[in-house]
């Protein structure tokens, strides 16, 4: 047992952040992106970033539904990590500080828990970096063994 736990590194701690995380982002990025899951779609998105005053609620719908669905795609493969997580990041704080903006911290009530939890998850991983497991080292590893 002592011996599994010694064997257990840090980037397999990050690679289990980041799948969870991608679910999530992928999830909630092609609701928006293409209304999948009973999504709004960016119509949808748009029309409500628009009914709570957003400033030119297209653009933004557009913007946030791509940073959500590419830095979920982004948190999947490990490649362009850490400039997807910065558009991502801001998203996050958007959708706490605006989009639950007046309705307190508990996500029950629609409070800006569960956006401010993924903002900082998504600013710690800016900080760790990928780790070792990312499609790009893989292929890295597999153009050596070929050369």
């Amino acid at each position: 047992m002592n011996r599994l736990l010694v064997r257990v590194s840090p980037d397999l701690g990050i690679l289990i952040l980041r799948l969870s995380l991608a679910t999530v982002f992928l999830f909630h990025g092609s609701q928006k992106l293409f209304g999948l899951f009973h999504g709004p779609g960016l119509a949808g998105m748009a029309q409500w970033l628009g009914s709570i005053g957003m400033p030119m609620p297209q653009p933004a719908a557009l913007l946030a539904a791509l940073a959500e669905f590419g830095g979920g795609l982004a948190l999947l493969t490990g490649v362009v990590f850490r400039p997807a997580m910065v558009p991502l990041c801001f998203t996050m704080s958007i959708a706490a500080f605006v989009g639950h903006a007046g309705k307190g911290f508990d996500v029950q009530r629609g409070g800006l828990e569960y956006p401010l939890t993924l903002m900082f998850a998504v600013a710690a991983l800016f900080c760790t970096g990928p780790g070792r497991y990312v499609v790009a080292a893989r292929s890295r590893a597999q153009q050596a063994l070929a050369s």
